[in-house]
């Protein structure tokens, strides 16, 4: 897609604002989180009734380890237990599950239900989720030129691309961070060369699918030129009208 229109094939989410939304309300940062579990639910039925084909949310980065422990493995015990109980409703809804992000430093049962749920979903088309847990984009870079290299590859563009953890979908269209900050954190670099970013002042555990839709309006109303001038996107759009 160029010129402005139509429904972004692939949204990517910066899940932020769980322990802020906590601490507002007195609560353990945890409680945070778990309503965030809550909205995450709300996004993915939003996008199968939206027909968007592909999910991408960041879960759990790579720098998330230097926060409490105590916060770090209650996120671990949350995961296990949203697994257990989320796969089945994810299966029924024809959603197909990716675990994306370095998996060496995981617990073993952590890997174990990543490896199940991927394979229980694996028949699914109707939506794409990636989860990117113990992601970094930066490792992403890191490990698809490491890859190129130990094969003997030449580094191209190309390549680099195809070795990417996230090679099986096409970038992301449209980047959502809610918590009202305004960076990526390390989150998809590589991909979001061309997307558009929408930057939400809603703390993620109250993100609802009004702001979901006020996202996808604001995408709407840009023009994607990809070093291209607006005049030369104006052919394209007339035979879209006409066709």
């Amino acid at each position: 897609m160029t010129a402005p229109g139509g429904l972004p094939q692939h949204i990517a989410i910066v899940m932020d604002g769980n322990g802020r939304w906590a601490t507002k309300r007195f609560l353990p940062r945890l409680a945070g989180h778990r309503q965030g579990m809550e909205s995450l639910r709300r996004c993915i039925r939003a996008c199968l009734d939206r027909g968007v084909p592909v999910l991408t949310v960041f879960a759990f980065s790579s720098e998330n380890w230097n926060r409490p422990a105590d916060e770090v493995s209650g996120l671990m015990e949350l995961l296990a237990t949203a697994l257990a109980k989320e796969v089945p409703q994810l299966l029924k809804d024809g959603v197909r599950l990716h675990f994306v992000g370095e998996r060496a430093g995981l617990s073993d049962n952590v890997r174990a239900g990543l490896d199940q749920a991927e394979q229980a979903t694996a028949s699914n088309s109707r939506l794409v989720l990636n989860v990117c847990f113990n992601y970094g984009g930066r490792w992403d870079i890191a490990q698809a030129a490491a890859r190129l290299a130990a094969q003997g590859q030449p580094i191209t563009e190309l390549a680099l691309h195809q070795a990417m953890a996230m090679s099986h979908v096409p970038d992301p269209d449209l980047i959502i961070r809610t918590g009202g900050e305004l960076r990526l954190s390390n989150f998809l670099l590589w991909q979001a060369a061309y997307a558009e970013l929408f930057f939400s002042d809603k703390l993620w555990p109250d993100f609802d699918e009004a702001e979901l839709d006020r996202a996808i309006a604001e995408f709407n109303r840009r023009e994607r030129r990809y070093g291209q001038t607006s005049e030369q996107l104006l052919p394209a759009a007339d035979e879209r009208k006409l066709a």
